[in-house]
C-alpha cells in the first residue's frame, strides 16, 4: 500500500512536470547565489511526503504539505551552506572515502554487493543518491571536526565528577554486540515497543516477527559493535546503554527502529572501569552534547552571514 502511494506521488510529480513546467522552473530559494528550483524541492520532498502520506493535490492537506516543503527546503539550504563552507575550508570527500562508507554499511548489514544493489532497486533508491548522502554526511563530519570539535573542551574535573556519579554503570565495553529492529510500516511499533519494555515480548522475538532489517532471522543481531566506526549520533545513543538495554523508538532513515545492546556469553560478570580506564568513554559522553551545541551555533552563524532569499 505504501509503495503504491509513493508511486502515485511520483506519477503526480511527473504529471506536474508536463503540465506545469513553468511553475516547477520557478525559484524556491537562492542561497548565496545558488538556486534551488521548485522542481528540486518537490523531488527532494517526495520521500518525506510519502512517509507522511500527504497528497500535494489535496487542498485539505495544503498546510501539512507546506510544512514538509519548508522543512525539506531548510535542509537543502543547510546542505548548500555546508558545501560552500567546505570549499572555503578546502575540505573535500574522495570517491574512495564514500566507497569505504558503503562497504562498512554492507558489512554491518551482512550484505553482498549484489544483495545491497537488489535492496536499493527494491526501494527505488539509486546508488548515486546513496553516494551523495554519504558525501554530505562525511563533509558535515569533517567540518564539525575542523570548526567545532577542536573548540569543545571537556575538563578533568568534569570527567571525575561524572565518574563519581555514574561509576556503577561504567563497564568494559569489549565484546558488546548490538541488535537492530527496524519496524515494518504496517505494524504498531509503539505497542510492540511497550511489550518489549514490559517483558511480554523479547527483543529477539519482536525482531524475528516484525523487523524488515537484514538480520531479522537472527533476532536482529548485527554482531560485534565496532565503536571506532560509529558515527557520533549512534555512539551517543549506544555509549549510555548497559548490556540488555533497549532504546526507545527512534527514526532510522524514515523508519521506526529500536536498538538492543547485549554482551555475548549471557550473564558473564561485567568489569567495572577505573577512572583512568573510563576517561575516554566519559569524554565521549560529555563531548557530544557540547559539540552539537557548538555545531548549532556554527550553522546559525553560517545562516546569519549568508544571503538567503526564500520565495515559497
Amino acid at each position: 500500500m505504501k509503495k503504491t502511494f509513493i508511486l502515485l506521488l511520483a506519477i503526480w510529480l511527473c504529471g506536474v512536470c508536463g503540465v506545469q513546467a513553468a511553475q516547477l522552473n520557478k525559484v524556491a530559494a537562492v542561497v548565496n547565489g545558488q538556486v534551488i528550483t521548485m522542481f528540486d524541492l518537490q523531488k527532494t520532498a517526495l520521500p518525506e511526503l510519502g512517509r507522511a502520506r500527504l497528497n500535494p493535490n489535496n487542498p485539505a492537506q495544503a498546510k501539512e504539505v507546506d510544512k514538509v516543503f519548508r522543512k525539506v527546503l531548510d535542509m537543502m539550504i543547510m546542505d548548500i551552506l555546508l558545501g560552500q563552507e567546505a570549499k572555503r575550508l578546502k575540505i573535500s570527500v574522495s570517491p574512495s572515502e564514500v566507497d569505504n562508507e558503503i562497504a562498512k554499511m554492507m558489512k554491518a548489514r551482512n550484505l553482498t554487493k549484489q544483495q545491497f544493489e537488489a535492496q536499493l532497486a527494491q526501494q527505488k533508491i539509486s546508488i548515486d543518491e546513496i553516494r551523495q548522502n554519504f558525501e554530505k554526511s562525511l563533509l558535515r563530519q569533517k567540518i564539525m571536526g575542523m570548526e567545532v570539535g577542536r573548540k569543545v573542551v571537556v575538563t578533568p574535573a568534569e570527567i571525575k565528577a561524572y565518574y563519581e556519579a555514574h561509576k556503577d554503570n561504567l563497564y568494559d565495553r569489549g565484546g558488546l554486540h548490538m541488535g537492530v529492529l527496524v519496524y515494518a510500516p504496517n505494524v504498531n511499533a509503539k505497542s510492540i515497543a511497550a511489550q518489549i519494555k514490559s517483558g511480554k515480548l523479547s527483543f529477539e522475538e519482536a525482531a524475528a516477527k516484525y523487523s524488515i532489517a537484514p538480520n531479522k532471522d537472527k533476532g536482529g543481531d548485527m554482531g560485534p559493535v565496532e565503536w571506532d566506526r560509529l558515527n557520533p549520533e549512534w555512539e551517543g545513543r549506544l555509549i549510555k546503554m548497559k548490556p540488555g538495554d533497549v532504546t526507545d523508538i527512534f527514526d532510522l532513515q524514515g523508519r521506526k527502529a529500536q536498538v538492543h545492546l547485549f554482551r555475548p556469553g549471557g550473564d558473564n560478570a561485567e568489569k567495572q572501569l577505573t577512572l583512568e580506564q573510563a576517561t575516554p568513554q566519559i569524554d565521549a559522553i560529555l563531548r557530544q552534547p557540547k559539540a552539537m551545541e557548538r555545531f548549532e551555533d556554527y550553522t546559525s552563524q553560517l545562516r546569519n552571514k549568508a544571503v538567503i532569499d526564500i520565495r515559497l
